[in-house]
């Protein structure tokens, strides 16, 4: 159990770091981020700080204990927002180069959701 608990936690506050780091920009509409999101990949203005809250609530949401049914759904979040990510590189034709490296906090993210599941089991284990 402790061993399945420090990996959970280490892999969930890895990844809520790497999808906080990545809100901030976004929240904050930082010139780079509103060139990259709105002029090379053409998305609207409104979608840059809209999806950094978004990124930021998910982040919180996995690291607080308690509230499954939020923590899937932020799970399930963060890994649409990685996903699409991933999807508009390809789409505006970016190389390889530019979106693999999302695979990084996708594996992240993952992990810690299994790991929750894991957690989850063996403290209802250890309660019978």
């Amino acid at each position: 159990m402790k061993r399945t608990n420090l990996i959970y936690w280490i892999l969930t506050g890895l990844s809520a770091a790497l999808m906080v780091f990545s809100s901030i920009p976004n929240i904050l509409s930082v010139p780079q981020a509103v060139d990259f999101v709105i002029t090379h990949l053409g998305y609207p203005t409104y979608f840059l700080p809209f999806v950094g809250v978004a990124k930021l609530l998910g982040a919180i949401a996995i690291l607080i204990p308690g509230f499954p049914r939020i923590k899937e759904w932020a799970y399930a979040g963060l890994i649409y927002d990685l996903v699409a990510a991933i999807y508009s590189g390809i789409s505006v034709g970016d190389p390889a180069s530019a979106w693999l490296p999302i695979f990084v906090p996708i594996i992240l993210i993952t992990a810690s959701y299994i790991f929750y599941h894991k957690k989850l089991k063996e403290a209802e284990l250890s309660r019978k």
